[in-house]
């Protein structure tokens, strides 16, 4: 197993820029108050920080004429409304921020709800490192973008409009000779934005690939240990990160040279400013005084202009995450091609899968014409070399995968046209990669039945024989667990997931490889366990130790994505075929 060194496409979507501004134009339709409140208000408080530099010019005539008469109280007014500009402006970015933060929380909310109903077969082939970047990190880089960095140039742009309206209300000539910077300011962005918009969507491809490389080394740890691969997965690693810092130096080199195209249009305003002033005042058009404000406004906006181009890179970012965020919010949740019939109901819990055959998008065939049939209440187990297909013809039963031909049957009835949630209430799975939820032990397990008291929560750790583990905890089932709690085993976070089973109480079971993870000592437990959690139910075993086939009803023996042998333990070994071999074998290293 190595990591991929190519760059190649997301399968998951980016929405195109057309298609996120209708998203951003949407919800600022949706909060029109606060919008037009934070429209508002931010003109105004830059209406106000401009009334100071007026001012000013008016004091340079005063002095100029020799007139002292007034100046405190002029001062007086330019204090207050230098103040009143302060406060509206601090008002604005507190009105910009609750609005974009606002908007970004029902954006992480659904963007999540939408990834927790994508179809199991979407995860598989984008990989996990792809939606982990977007939901993760890219929501991220948009809260800060909205919180730290949006406010700031939208009070910006109010001041650039506030301070050319009062250019030209000293005088039009004047207001437009600092418009001559707008040219200047348009060419740079129209220089800036088409580079930079694919090297921005390029280095979030880049970071998800990075993230993507370190899950699966993360994840396949014992795998990489046992076969020693580590020198390929470290290469993996470092050529992911290599990548994500050619695109950072590629971006931040693009940057600098856009400054230095913001710095000349700073130039060519403020010397036309100071020229047309310079003209005017020798005419009598103007006075000293006003020349001095209308060149105090242009130089003020320095800083805001400044800003807003440094931080341009910030929203770029902020953009391109966006774009990936309501690409997912685009996918469709549902894997059938319309909506299932709410009113299919399986009559019993007998499961039949028919001439099933699937592939992983346009990948080699994984599963050949296969067909099964598991009477309801007992159990089947599928064995089988890496790679026969077992884990995907699990997936396919339990309907988290469609099948390219074939159907599978509950009851009679094809999982495709079962609603959703009465699907779960019929089928659970619990896989080999089980995960330990932040909360409280009694927290974790009522994710599977709210309602759940504290004596039925008791009854099902009992059932799985995890009763007196969870007991003698310092407080029981009220142990914080998870990222801020106590660290559990491999073996006690199947005991979770399967006292979790329990709890959900549905019909029919998948049990990929549950209780692989576990070491020898704990491995006959989890077991014990597992067929606990099981009895009574239709149960399909992925089995890790040809111990957990032994005890099944029936046995399937795969191999190439077909079905080469059925029957009992003791039919199969009679037969001396595959299984007997694979018995022998297992025997021999156990």
């Amino acid at each position: 197993m190595t990591i991929s060194t190519s760059t190649t496409p997301p399968v998951l979507p980016v929405a195109s820029m057309r298609r996120t501004w209708r998203w951003l134009t949407g919800e600022a339709r949706r909060r029109r108050m606060a919008s037009a409140t934070a429209l508002v208000v931010g003109l105004a408080a830059a209406a106000a920080a401009t009334v100071p530099i007026y001012l000013l010019g008016s004091l340079v005539d005063r002095i100029d004429d020799g007139r002292s008469a007034g100046l405190v109280g002029l001062a007086v007014v330019i204090g207050v409304s230098a103040v009143i500009g302060g406060l509206g402006t601090g008002l604005s970015a507190f009105l910009i921020a609750r609005l974009g933060e606002s908007a970004v929380a029902d954006l992480r909310e659904d963007v999540l709800r939408h990834a927790l109903d994508l179809p199991a077969t979407t995860i598989e082939e984008s990989g996990r490192g792809d939606l982990l970047s977007r939901v993760g990190a890219d929501v991220a880089a948009v809260a800060k973008a909205v919180s730290q960095v949006l406010p700031d140039m939208l009070n910006a742009f109010f001041l650039g409009i506030v301070t050319v309206v009062g250019m030209a209300g000293i005088d039009w000539r004047l207001g437009l000779a600092g418009a001559l910077c707008i040219p200047a300011y348009v060419a740079g962005l129209l220089w800036y934005l088409p580079r930079s918009a694919p090297l921005y969507a390029r280095q979030r491809v880049a970071l998800a690939e990075r993230a993507q490389a370190t899950v699966e080394s993360i994840q396949g740890a014992r795998t990489i240990d046992a076969y020693e691969v580590h020198a390929e997965h470290l290469r993996g690693i470092e050529n992911a990160s290599a990548r994500a810092r050619d695109c950072e130096i590629t971006v931040f080199g693009l940057f600098t040279r856009f400054v230095g195209r913001v710095n000349r249009a700073e130039f060519i305003g403020l010397a036309a400013t100071l020229v047309v002033g310079f003209l005017l005042v020798r005419s009598g058009a103007v006075t000293i005084g006003q020349t001095t404000a209308a060149a105090l406004m242009f130089h003020r906006l320095f800083n805001p202009i400044g800003m807003m181009m440094y931080n341009f890179d910030e929203i770029q970012a902020g953009a391109a995450c966006l774009a990936r965020l309501v690409g997912v919010l685009d996918l469709r949740p549902s894997p059938s091609d319309g909506p299932p019939s709410p009113t299919a109901e399986p009559a019993s819990a007998d499961v039949e899968v028919r001439n099933v055959s699937f592939r992983y998008g346009s990948g080699p065939v994984v599963l050949q014409d296969v067909s099964l049939s598991i009477p309801a209440g007992t159990r089947c187990a599928l064995v089988g070399t890496t790679g026969a297909g077992k884990s995907t013809l699990a997936a396919v039963m339990a309907g988290l995968f469609v099948p390219n031909q074939g159907q599978t049957l509950i009851g009679g009835v094809c999982v495709a046209d079962i609603a959703e949630d009465r699907l779960r209430h019929w089928v659970a799975t619990v896989t080999q990669e089980v995960h330990v939820f932040s909360g409280t032990v009694g927290d974790d397990l009522r994710l599977a039945a709210p309602q759940a008291s504290r004596d039925d929560v008791l009854d099902a750790l009992a059932r799985v024989g995890a009763r007196d583990w969870v007991t003698g905890l310092a407080d029981g089932l009220d142990t914080p667990v998870g990222e801020h709690g106590i660290d559990l085993t491999a073996a006690q976070a199947q005991h979770l997931a399967l006292a979790r089973l329990v709890l959900a109480d549905p019909r029919v079971v998948v049990l990929d490889e549950a209780t692989a993870e576990a070491g020898s000592t704990a491995a006959g437990e989890l077991d014990a366990a597992a067929l606990a959690a099981t009895e009574g139910r239709t149960t399909l075993v992925v089995a890790h130790r040809l111990s957990q086939a032994a005890t099944a009803d029936q046995i399937l023996v795969m191999e190439g994505g077909r079905i080469v042998e059925r029957g009992t333990h003791a039919e199969l070994l009679d037969r001396a075929g595959r299984y007997a071999r694979l018995w022998r074998a297992w025997r021999a290293h156990s």
